[in-house]
């Protein structure tokens, strides 16, 4: 019998500025704290007789404590927020140093900033700067990943890979107890911006790097920089987003502007595994931290899907299936996140008369941007919104003034590939409508 799958939203928050990046603490015993960076342009007034001043890039970055206590209207608290230059990507390592979780910020002065926070989960805690390194004049810093993402390096042997908007991909060590940083070797790796680089994470002397030259290359460290140890040019457009699988070996996804998300086995990198067309271009790729086959994906102009790799991975497909879909943003959908919190207690019950929609929409039925039709004699969604000036509940009704339920999504997942009972907490971040949506996704047997 096939699946059921279902989203529902748990909070909203206005970021004030354009959301861009979206982080859970993946350090045990810090799961409940999330990060999120954001993005802004602003423009300088034009004063008469002077020529304009170029525009800055600033951005904000904000700290929050997921509650999962029952009944809790708002669970997502703020903890702290900081202005900073604009951030482009960050990340947190995935094994404590010093004794602490320590975020990385790629930020728009060109440089690679680490954080660390202070104090503690329970009596409250904030970020605090001891770090940072610049990549060089001109040029935005874009992407960052630490060789940690199996959660099994010792903080001595810690490293850093950073790409830039130079096409340069930069690799960095932590040096001692002060996770000072030092530039090990920096190589062009890009014609264009390098939008994307990531280790191996079996592996940490090979990373592999994606750029607006629509090229996706892999690089061993061991023998130098000044070629490739691939080069492939499968994405037919700029490769923007790249994740190694921490729990089985030679798994590599990637995605693109191209709108495809692509599975390869990095022992055989001519052709891809699998091929999954997902209607937007793929700017970010998060495996599930705990389960293999499932991986999120932020889609842009069409949404975040969550996919299960399982049959294209075992050989059996050609194509990863789309399982679930979030698509409640109203922007370009970037930052896209997993929780490795448990959630309490057991999904939520489905109301009388609820209705579950297909996640992608047939052909011809344009980009899935809007949520499925209303259907009489079902409820509504109320959600709790926070603005920078104010709290309170809204509802979203249709074009008749009647409310809209919630976009449930049903996961008509195959009978061979249906997922375990699963309840995961996510969070997914929207760039010019300035959100950032918590959400749990619940797939269960029908």
């Amino acid at each position: 019998m096939a699946a059921r799958s279902r989203t529902r939203t748990l909070q909203v928050v206005d970021t004030e500025f354009s959301a861009d990046a979206v982080e859970w603490c993946p350090v045990p015993g810090w799961h409940s704290l999330l990060a999120c960076g954001t993005y802004q342009l602003q423009r300088p007034a034009d004063k008469a007789g002077e020529e304009s001043e170029p525009p800055l890039r600033v951005g904000r970055l904000y700290l929050y404590r997921f509650s999962t206590e029952e009944g809790c209207a708002a669970p997502l608290m703020e903890l702290q927020r900081a202005d900073a230059p604009a951030i482009l990507d960050m990340k947190w390592c995935h094994v404590p140093v010093s004794e602490r979780p320590l975020l990385g910020i790629a930020n728009a002065r060109g440089a690679l900033e680490l954080q660390q926070l202070t104090g503690s989960e329970k009596s409250g805690c904030a970020l605090e700067a001891v770090s940072s390194l610049d990549l060089g004049p001109d040029r935005l810093a874009l992407s960052l990943d630490w060789s940690t993402g199996r959660g099994e390096s010792s903080a001595s042997s810690v490293k850093v890979v950073c790409s830039d908007s130079k096409g340069c991909v930069s690799l960095l060590s932590l040096c001692g107890s002060a996770a000072s940083l030092h530039l090990l070797s920096q190589w062009k790796g890009h014609e264009f911006e390098a939008w994307i680089a990531a280790f191996d994470y079996w592996n940490s002397d090979v990373l592999y790097s994606g750029g607006d030259d629509c090229r996706l290359k892999g690089w061993d460290v061991r023998t130098g920089s000044s070629c490739p140890i691939f080069t492939s040019r499968r994405h037919s457009m700029g490769v923007c987003s790249i994740q190694s699988n921490p729990h089985r070996e030679h798994v590599l996804a990637t995605g693109s502007y191209d709108e495809h998300v692509l599975l390869w086995d990095s022992r055989h990198m001519k052709q891809p595994l699998a091929d999954t067309h997902v209607r937007g271009g793929v700017w970010r790729l998060k495996w599930h931290p705990s389960h293999e086959p499932l991986l999120l994906a932020a889609c842009m102009h069409n949404d975040f899907h969550i996919l299960d790799c399982r049959a294209a991975l075992d050989g059996s497909s050609e194509e990863s299936e789309i399982i679930s879909s979030y698509i409640l943003h109203n922007s370009l959908a970037y930052g896209a996140d997993w929780s490795r919190l448990s959630l309490a207690g057991p999904a939520p019950a489905e109301e009388e008369g609820e209705g579950l929609a297909d996640p992608t929409p047939a052909e011809g039925e344009g980009e899935g941007l809007a949520g499925p039709a209303p259907v009489e004699g079902e409820g509504y969604l109320q959600i709790h919104y926070e603005s920078p000036t104010a709290s309170f509940d809204t509802a979203l009704e249709d074009v008749q003034g009647r409310y809209c339920p919630e976009p449930l999504t049903s996961a008509p997942c195959s009978q061979s590939s249906s997922p375990p009972t699963e309840s995961s907490l996510l969070a997914t971040c929207s760039f010019y409508d300035h959100v950032l949506h918590v959400w749990r996704w619940d797939c269960s047997p029908a």
